[in-house]
């Protein structure tokens, strides 16, 4: 605890350094008697701190001794407790929240209550959390109830969160700073955190179009030809050396034989038809914008395939058809690789449940989709999680609110197939493991490509540009090229 408290003061000192004023909200548990170490430190170092204290006696159920021991050192500090909220009138350089720990299990309420909803008001210039904000469940970054502390950072002690980063976490955690405590870590990861985003591998010279993997994009019915297109701009930007589109139904307002703007893109009208050997070396992305139609390409592509990747169209279509799902599963007992994309609302489809329920619990969906279809998945959102048999899941770190906007996910799609069709071409045989890989790596670049951007409108179309700078560059893009 002691360490924690140091450890608190650090950040508050790194982070707010001409602050003066300071508010530490310090629960009844050890959370608050982090809070109280704190305290003290920041009272010594000439800080002014006033602390709101919910650890006194109430019946049988008493402040635990760590925290009643640090409550004493901070009396005997000096430092000035309370056990209420400040008045409104009073504002402070930055707040505290060590109200609740890893522990709580149920929505803040009372005075508690009362302690989140100052720490989200005027009053506080800027907030830090200690291990995690008040109300968040850390597993599943669920908020406990409405009443949520958000904070611009968290300190998460020991080890890292997977609340932190998927589902609210995110929003209600701010720029999230880790320390270990010195105490090694003992148990084995529930998730790992990933987000690099890569560069280019260098060419040799003597590579060409035919080493560098075909990709076929299977979808683009009418009214949705856009969602194929995107993704098979985005699997060319991505490196493949050929990217052929499927159109899977056309309407007379829509042009059919060529991307003018991507002339290098080649449509076909029957690709899905091709023989099995050249359905066995392609990688394939079915579903984006493919609405109905997609169903009756599935059964050929689930059966031939070498590498598949199913997005949208195509997973509704196996959420309904059992005999689709039968096909999906029998893939990995004949070395097929495959990745689904799903959103919560196509997820929820192909598990049997609802929205809420996915996103009550991300990882715990994602792995039961795993068990479900037996292959990779990226459930997507917020902290997108990639999956696979036999894997410890991973938490994407990268991205922001840009991301939300029509089409992005079919640029997702096909990123992972572009990169997946070079991969197939190294010689690596651990087909499974390389979709898991692939698809963590394409997960991570799709959102390093919405930063550093301020949140806010990112056509889908120019994602893609700032995926090719960035691949090419190895870093985000604030300003990549057009055109």
């Amino acid at each position: 605890m002691r360490r924690a408290g140091e450890a608190v003061e650090r950040l508050t000192m790194a982070v707010a350094p001409h602050a003066h004023r300071i508010w530490i909200a310090a629960g009844p548990g050890n959370n608050g008697g982090d809070g109280l170490e704190a305290a003290a430190r920041l009272h010594a170092a000439g800080k002014q701190v006033l602390v709101t204290w919910l650890g006194a006696a109430e019946g049988d159920r008493r402040a635990p001794v760590d925290a009643l021991d640090a409550h004493q050192r901070a009396v005997e500090a000096g430092v000035q407790i309370i056990d209420h909220v400040p008045f409104a009138s009073q504002t402070f350089d930055i707040a505290i929240d060590a109200l609740l720990g890893i522990g709580a299990t149920r929505a803040p309420s009372g005075p508690i209550a009362e302690s989140v909803a100052f720490l989200n008001s005027s009053a506080c210039r800027v907030v830090l959390a200690i291990d995690l904000p008040s109300g968040l469940d850390a597993d599943t970054g669920r908020k406990l109830g409405e009443s949520c502390v958000r904070a611009h950072h968290t300190l998460t002690l020991l080890t890292m969160k997977p609340g932190l980063f998927t589902a609210c976490g995110r929003d209600q955690a701010g720029e999230v700073w880790f320390d270990t405590l010195e105490v090694p870590e003992s148990d084995a990861a529930d998730a790992w955190l990933s987000g690099s985003p890569t560069a280019a591998a260098p060419r040799m010279h003597m590579q060409h179009k035919g080493s560098l993997g075909d990709v076929a994009i299977i979808g683009g019915a009418a009214g949705m030809a856009g969602a194929a297109l995107l993704a098979a701009r985005a699997a060319h930007a991505a490196g493949a050396g050929r990217v052929f589109v499927e159109w899977l139904q056309i309407s007379d307002a829509e042009s059919f034989g060529v991307d003018e703007m991507h002339p290098e893109l080649m449509m076909r009208r029957d690709w899905s038809q091709s023989g099995p050997s050249v359905l066995a070396k392609a990688t394939v992305v079915c579903g984006c914008g493919g609405g109905d139609a997609v169903r009756n390409r599935l059964p050929r592509l689930l059966s031939l395939a070498g590498r598949l990747v199913l997005d949208a169209d195509a997973l509704n279509a196996l959420a309904t058809d059992p005999q689709l799902m039968t096909l999906l599963r029998s893939r990995s007992h004949r070395s097929l690789a495959s990745v689904l994309t799903p959103h919560p609302l196509e997820a929820a489809r192909l598990l049997g449940c609802d929205t809420a329920s996915v996103q009550a619990d991300r990882l715990a969906a994602a792995r039961a989709l795993t068990d479900l279809a037996r292959c990779a998945v990226v459930l997507k959102g917020s902290g997108s999680i990639i999956a696979a048999p036999g894997r410890t899941p991973q938490i994407n770190g990268t991205g922001n609110g840009s991301l939300a906007s029509g089409g992005t996910g079919d640029v997702l799609a096909g990123w992972i197939g572009g990169l997946w069709a070079q991969e197939a071409r190294s010689g690596d045989n651990d087909e499974p493991g390389t979709a898991f890989a692939t698809a963590s790596q394409a997960v991570a670049d799709h959102g390093a490509a919405a930063e550093p951007l301020r949140p806010g409108a990112l056509p889908a179309s120019e994602l893609i540009q700032h995926l090719h700078y960035n691949l090419r560059h190895g870093r985000p893009a604030s300003c990549p090229p057009r055109g």
